[in-house]
């Protein structure tokens, strides 16, 4: 297993000889005054071939259009169920449905949903389109769990649970986003992660290693990209599974011996 910190969320995940991107963002920009701070990890034009792509919900930062269509249409594309309705709708006829609860198979890998705590809507008015994904992929030998973007709460869990625990087996590796936001955004954890959470989530899922990503590449209205990430680096020596937490840079791969998942 090796996994490539593209920038924010996009990551690209080597699994069982597949090769799955999660929310594809290649853009200079966010939105039109927010910059990218750091270019991708891999040129959109230099990404290997894909055999599919997860898109956790519709924000900008997550669901860039620019980065979708510069991607081959024929690679299989999985979003909950009304945003792979809209992308069908602009052409995206590789756009599929996976509601939570759901899995597909993609050649001896199977990608299961769960729904996400965060509120995904593109735009205030289209809260038909709010709802988000975490994903667990998972082999005979090897699972990672990708978050998205969601709050902790008492089920955030719940999809390792059912497939990996409840089997008798230790999840691999655990994709988490980390946020900050100033103290007076009271709302923040509402549908985020910080530091503090993505660590409890760590230690509920039991991975052998977590990967945090969503810092690093965009400059936010409330928050630089490095905040949550620092953050995260002072909690670790003190932290009794600080050691299993891997920082990679955008660029950086982080790849997982067969004999660890063992």
């Amino acid at each position: 297993m090796r996994i490539t910190y593209i920038g924010h969320a996009t990551l690209l995940l080597e699994v069982a000889g597949k090769r799955i991107l999660t929310d594809p963002n290649f853009d200079t920009k966010l939105g039109r005054f927010l910059p990218r701070v750091s270019a991708p990890g891999i040129a959109l034009g230099a990404l290997p071939s894909l055999d599919a792509i997860l898109l956790s919900h519709a924000h900008a930062d997550h669901l860039s259009f620019e980065s979708l269509e510069a991607l081959p249409p024929t690679i299989p594309l999985f979003a909950p169920a009304a945003i792979a309705k809209w992308l069908r709708a602009r052409g995206h006829s590789n756009a599929n449905p996976l509601a939570p609860g759901e899995d597909v198979e993609l050649g001896g890998i199977r990608v299961s949903a769960a729904a996400a705590r965060h509120v995904g809507a593109r735009y205030a008015v289209d809260r038909w389109r709010s709802d988000a994904n975490m994903y667990l992929v998972d082999t005979v030998a090897e699972s990672l769990f990708f978050a998205g973007d969601t709050a902790l709460t008492p089920g955030t869990g719940d999809l390792v649970r059912k497939h990996i625990h409840e089997r008798g087996r230790q999840l691999d590796v655990a994709l988490l986003p980390i946020g900050h936001a100033p103290w007076w955004k009271f709302n923040f954890r509402r549908g985020h992660l910080t530091s503090d959470d993505a660590l409890s989530l760590f230690e509920r899922l039991d991975a052998k290693v977590f990967i945090p990503y969503h810092w690093g590449t965009f400059r936010h209205v409330t928050a630089g990209p490095h905040d949550a990430i620092v953050r995260l680096r002072e909690k670790l020596p003190a932290h009794a599974r600080g050691h299993l937490v891997r920082i990679i840079e955008p660029g950086e791969a982080f790849e997982l011996e067969q004999a660890q998942t063992a």
